[in-house]
């Protein structure tokens, strides 16, 4: 049975629009022509024919130079398709009964996280889901950004948004900005180099903005300014290991910890119930 290429996708057989996408990524990734075709057990001559449109490459070869490149799936699965070739990984709408399993498991996460902020993104920083204890965080900002599809970096370096109540606004921001930076030196992708843009239109924090010794050698905090209180986090990232839905390829689960007893005890408070 032909496999099916998922609709809006453009079937485009040309071999110097794959050339031309394969030394973009070789360009990207600092690799030399030699050094790759090496490392994918191709002749070098075969592969300047591919990269200039002279050869036609294989499935095969194709998936070999990508894995070599470290191409995210996604544009794997347009590389194929560029060459005329079906997508090697399925993508499936987040509501799809087959991620019924995933979706049970996240929201286990998310509950089992309370009273502690737990949140899930894709790839471009939509909020998915999150839990009850992020509800604390986010008052007061200005409702249009919570308005769906939620960008979390958006929500929360904006001038009407998080940002307003962020005590070491300029460590945080540079931390977030440092780690979308990495995302697109890895990926490439237009919406997240236009969501960097953006976030230059935005306050940049006090310069005098220091890390409290405590913090020293240990992590940037996320230090939060309620009321009279300062809340004080840790953050990490959870991703799915090895997936080959590109759905779960995009998603990320976002985790705050306390840092502090104090902070653990005001976000019990503010998140009764928690289990």
């Amino acid at each position: 049975m032909a496999r099916m290429v998922p609709k809006g996708w453009l079937m485009v057989q040309s071999s110097s629009d794959v050339g031309t996408i394969l030394r973009e990524w070789r360009t990207r990734r600092r690799v030399s022509q030699l050094d790759l075709a090496l490392d994918a057990d191709v002749s070098p001559r075969h592969l300047s024919f591919v990269e200039t449109g002279r050869a036609r490459p294989s499935r095969d070869l194709l998936l070999r130079l990508s894995e070599q490149l470290d191409v995210p799936r996604r544009d794997q699965n347009a590389l194929l398709l560029a060459a005329g070739f079906a997508p090697a990984f399925p993508q499936r709408d987040f509501a799809d009964p087959a991620l019924d399993a995933v979706r049970a498991a996240l929201d286990t996460v998310l509950t089992a996280h309370e009273p502690f902020p737990a949140l899930v993104v894709d790839r471009h920083l939509t909020m998915i889901s999150a839990n009850r204890a992020l509800a604390p965080l986010v008052e007061g900002v200005d409702p249009a950004l919570l308005e769906p599809p939620v960008n979390v970096l958006r929500l929360t370096l904006h001038p009407d948004g998080v940002s307003r109540n962020i005590v070491n606004l300029a460590e945080w921001r540079g931390f977030l900005l440092r780690a979308l930076d990495r995302e697109i030196a890895q990926s490439g992708d237009t919406t997240l180099i236009a969501l960097r843009e953006e976030m230059d239109l935005y306050p940049k924090g006090p310069a005098s903005d220091v890390r409290p010794r405590d913090f020293a050698e240990v992590a940037v905090p996320f230090r939060f300014q309620r009321g009279d209180r300062i809340l004080s986090f840790y953050s990490a990232r959870t991703v799915f290991g090895s997936p080959i839905d590109l759905t779960l390829d995009d998603l990320a689960l976002e985790t705050f910890l306390p840092a502090d007893a104090e902070t653990a005890e005001a976000m019990r408070a503010l998140c009764p119930g928690a289990p």
